[in-house]
């Protein structure tokens, strides 16, 4: 249709046009243009006066019901239902949403990066999350998609842990209670750090140091020791990550590109980008780049920072991947470095379009009322005790049904995944239990349900007819125009990198889907066989984009709700 208007425009006043449709209240049409009002004003002329010479052009078209202006230049349009069902089927496969927009390029996915020192925390549920929908909208529209789990396993962690470890733990604790002994650990460590602070000591920091140090320059204690705790938690992380159903092509941490990084430093030091200061501390200027603070990248005492292992990072995979695009999941605080960071790399010759693919914070309502950021001190903070009170929350909601706890584990994972992208990942989430587990409204288990409905209609009486020979296919047309949809709607998420675009569109599929069965017996009742054949049939093009929809979120539909 965008095509048809753009030639009557061309046809009527010589101009050419982008035309964006937009879906109005069905009572109004199907579909609703503005495109008198963009011309009126680039034509001289009353914006309904163009309106109007459109819309007669539009009665003349064999796929248009109607077209009526309205307002001052608006322009309705309704189209018959068997036009818009040839249109979808001529545009259906089994990749339909899927395109080749990204093909011949290369992105690296970062997420979701946790830091190795503590267990793994509700701190990177948005990192893995919005890193996998990126891997998965890229990956859906073309692109060769490497993705890489870029562990906190180095620097000032591993000092504390150590420093720790010998001070406030033991053998025999860390046996018996593995990662959450090395998170106390960390925990008391660092107190004991701001404590000694405070009283204007630095023992117990510079022991931290220390440590990190001789790790750096390969003493064989602190190797073993680094060895031990990264085994353990590794082993958590990775069991984490299965519960959440997220995996990634790679696990490079920190440790890895340290060393790297040590070289890189001196290289741009020999090239004149980097500048040693006085007290042996290395900073890159970013004054050509509008940045006031330089980027430090080595410390005074010759440790690393993050910058300096990032630094090795991108360079490591400028040279092994050749990246087009490289994605880093992490949250909004750290927009200010990631910037410096960015402008570090253009300096470097980097031509890759790095992306900080930033998000809000997970917040919770207190027991007074107020809303606050999700911590231990209010409530669940570890990601195994988040998934496990979400599977209990699950069987209530299905209590009573003939439901396998593999369901249980999708529908639970569902809804705190959809919970994440119900709106912009630049905004701060609210995480309400009630809320997320809604069978009605905006909900994971909500667009579930509406996929586990139709699969079990399918099931029961077949796949139906792709394109039903005489058949008019009006009550489905609000349900077909919704499917033409999708493509242009994962296009739109995979460049912008917004998941949120995804969620929103597989809710309204789902909710259209709901009114569809309140007005129309699928195949029930004297529903003759070619009327039931088309029907199911456009339940089988609906139930296979809300499962591609889903699975782009890292959603599974259940087998039983």
């Amino acid at each position: 249709m965008e095509e048809i208007i753009a030639h009557i425009v061309k046809d009527l006043f010589d101009v050419d046009v982008d035309i964006a449709l937009t879906r109005p209240d069905p009572e109004f049409g199907d579909y609703a243009s503005n495109v008198a009002l963009q011309l009126a004003g680039r034509l001289q002329k009353n914006p309904r006066e163009v309106a109007t010479a459109i819309a007669e052009k539009l009665k003349e078209q064999s796929a248009v019901a109607s077209a009526e202006v309205a307002g001052p230049g608006f322009i309705n349009i309704r189209m018959s239902g068997r036009t818009l069902a040839e249109e979808i089927q001529s545009l259906w496969s089994d990749t339909y949403g899927s395109s080749d927009d990204g093909a011949g390029k290369t992105a690296v996915v970062e997420y979701p990066s946790p830091n190795m020192a503590k267990p793994y925390s509700v701190g990177h549920l948005r990192s893995g999350n919005q890193g996998w929908a990126a891997r998965q909208l890229l990956r859906a529209t073309g692109w060769n998609v490497i993705t890489d789990n870029h562990l906190g396993d180095y620097g000032a962690p591993l000092g504390i842990w150590i420093t720790g470890f010998t001070h406030f733990s033991s053998d025999e604790a860390l046996a018996k209670d593995g990662v959450y002994e090395l998170g106390r650990v960390y925990i008391e460590t660092r107190q004991a750090l701001k404590d000694e602070e405070a009283r204007g000591e630095s023992a117990l920091a510079d022991e931290v140091q220390s440590w990190l140090l001789k790790f750096e320059n390969g003493d064989e204690e602190a190797k073993a020791y680094s060895k031990r705790f990264n085994e353990i938690s590794l082993a958590h992380i990775h069991g984490v990550m299965d519960r959440l159903k997220i995996s990634t092509d790679h696990e490079l941490g920190e440790a890895f590109f340290a060393p790297r990084g040590k070289d890189a430093v001196n290289k741009l030091l020999g090239s004149g980008i980097a500048v040693q200061n006085e007290d042996g501390s290395v900073i890159v200027p970013l004054d050509d780049y509008g940045f006031d603070v330089p980027l430090l990248v080595q410390k005074s005492n010759g440790a690393a920072l993050y910058a300096t292992t990032d630094l090795a990072t991108i360079l490591y995979r400028e040279r092994e991947w050749r990246p087009h695009k490289v994605v880093y999941s992490v949250g909004s605080e750290q927009q200010f470095y990631f910037s410096q960071l960015f402008a570090m790399a253009k300096k470097l010759g980097i031509t890759a379009d790095l992306t900080h693919l930033w998000f809000g914070f997970i917040n919770q309502r207190n027991e007074d009322g107020t809303v606050g950021k999700m911590s231990s001190r209010k409530g669940v903070v570890l990601m195994e005790e988040l998934l496990d009170q979400a599977e209990e929350r699950a069987r209530a909601v299905v209590e009573g049904r003939d439901v396998s706890e593999e369901d249980v584990k999708k529908i639970s994972l569902g809804a705190i995944k959809f919970s994440d992208f119900m709106a912009d990942r630049r905004t701060d989430i609210l995480f309400d239990w009630d809320t997320i587990f809604a069978l009605k409204g905006f909900s994971g288990p909500y667009v579930q349900y509406a996929g586990v409905r139709v699969a079990r209609i399918l099931s029961e009486h077949g796949q139906g007819v792709a394109l039903q020979e005489g058949y008019d296919y009006e009550p489905e047309k609000a349900v077909i125009a919704q499917l033409l949809e999708y493509p242009d709607v994962v296009r739109r998420a995979a460049e912008h990198l917004e998941p949120h675009r995804i969620a929103t569109y597989v809710y309204e599929l789902a909710r259209e889907l709901n009114r569809y069965y309140e007005a129309t017996p699928v195949a029930m009742g004297d529903v003759d066989e070619s009327t039931k054949q088309a029907r199911l049939g456009v339940l089988a093009k609906a139930h296979q984009v809300l499962t591609h929809g889903l699975d782009l979120l890292g959603i599974e539909i259940p087998s039983k709700m």
